[in-house]
């Protein structure tokens, strides 16, 4: 009986990371349209819910959501929206208001000290509170940018959203690869590892994004201007610079932002077509919220909500207060400043990554550094969305009814 049926697979059945992906895009899709429908929310809370259960805090489905394929996913979904982040910063923009590039600037430092300085009256040593303040000072791309897509937002305080997040972002991954030789040296590196680590981290991530921005404009020009070709080669550029940047051990983010950037600002030709995504982005956009959402961790609750609390307050005040003060002089109308310091509340997939790549370099520090600010991020998570949707409405500047809501 046995050589009868020997074609049948084993039981119970092996299920592969395809089976588990696929599940993942039905709950995340439907999770999305639950929350949109029902209550109103952004689909990404949808996503973020539907990761959190299949992750390894509930039902356990995705253990390490961070690691092999998934964390390959992540970094593609990731690299398109902060490509498309870095692509809207408009260096001449800056250039031509001062005040614009202050305002963007201060906002970040402003958070940064204000994190800086609570960590520092909880006892917290000052590496550990500059760690923490880095990752903070990020506003999450995917958030901010896919809400504005979702709402067809446009308008001063969409604008500025997104060219503070462009900021924050990197901001936070300079701040965070400056502290990395007190961190060698507190491992008892040597001082040459400790110097030049950074400048590598740094330096190379600019090259790749640079040599990267030379290709694209190259190959474009000679493609011409038709969607579907630079949409393929957007899509192939992305996926080279993530696997480049993760074999040579670079930063994933740095690396396209920076691609972005130099794609915006070095186009003289204007060979690129505005950016469209459509339904691969989408699909991979989905995949993002809810690996991201199954990767937040909410342990530090449990044994430092005073502090998680203390660091989502004073990270909201400190940009807020550097908007308030600069906003006007770089030309924020009356009332924005409240709306912007609201729309970059959130906090997720970008300081995720960065916790889990710090962790991965110096565990001890990596796991004290994770029990605050991935708290932080897990709630900011669930929040942020509502917030910067709250915020782009109430600036009169989403159009939900141009296109699909």
């Amino acid at each position: 009986m046995q050589e009868l049926w020997w074609f049948l697979p084993g039981w119970p059945l092996v299920i592969g990371q395809f089976v588990v992906f696929g599940a993942l895009l039905i709950g995340g899709l439907l999770g999305g349209e639950i929350a949109q429908r029902l209550a109103g929310l952004p689909r990404i809370t949808g996503y973020v819910v539907v990761g959190i259960l299949a992750g390894p805090e509930v039902l356990g489905l995705l253990r390490t959501p961070l690691s092999g394929e998934a964390r390959a996913l992540i970094d593609l979904a990731l690299g398109l929206v902060v490509f498309e982040l870095g692509h809207r910063l408009d260096v001449e923009w800056l250039r031509k208001n001062p005040w614009l590039a202050l305002a963007a600037v201060g906002e970040s430092v402003g958070a940064f000290f204000a994190i800086y300085g609570a960590m520092l009256y909880f006892g917290y040593s000052p590496l550990l509170a500059s760690g923490a303040a880095a990752v903070g000072t990020a506003t999450s791309p995917a958030v901010v940018m896919l809400i504005a897509h979702e709402l067809r937002a446009s308008g001063q305080i969409t604008e500025r959203a997104i060219l503070f997040t462009a900021v924050n972002c990197a901001f936070a991954f300079v701040a965070l690869t400056l502290l990395l030789p007190f961190l060698h040296l507190e491992q008892e590196a040597d001082l040459r590892t400790a110097l030049l680590h950074p400048i590598y981290l740094l330096g190379g991530a600019l090259l790749l994004g640079f040599l990267a921005c030379q290709l694209m404009l190259t190959l474009a020009g000679w493609l011409g201007k038709r969607e579907d070709r630079q949409f393929i080669l957007l899509i192939a550029l992305v996926v080279l610079v993530v696997g480049l940047a993760r074999a040579a051990g670079l930063t994933v983010v740095v690396a396209l932002l920076a691609f972005g950037v130099f794609a915006r600002n070095l186009d003289y030709d204007h060979a690129l077509l505005p950016l469209r995504f459509g339904y691969a982005g989408q699909l991979l956009f989905v995949l993002l919220f809810v690996l991201t959402g199954a990767s937040l961790e909410f342990y530090g609750l449990q044994t430092a909500w005073v502090v998680v609390a203390v660091y989502v307050l004073v990270r909201f005040l400190g940009k807020a207060f550097a908007i308030l003060v600069l906003g006007r002089l770089s030309g924020l109308r009356a009332g924005g400043a409240g709306l912007l310091s609201v729309a970059l509340v959130p906090m997720s997939g970008v300081a995720v990554i960065m916790v889990h790549d710090t962790e991965a370099l110096f565990p001890a520090f990596g796991a004290e550094l994770a029990a605050v600010v991935l708290s932080a991020a897990a709630l900011l998570e669930l929040v942020g969305p509502l917030a910067t949707q709250l915020a782009l409405r109430h600036a009169g500047e989403a159009h939900p009814e141009d296109g699909a809501g």
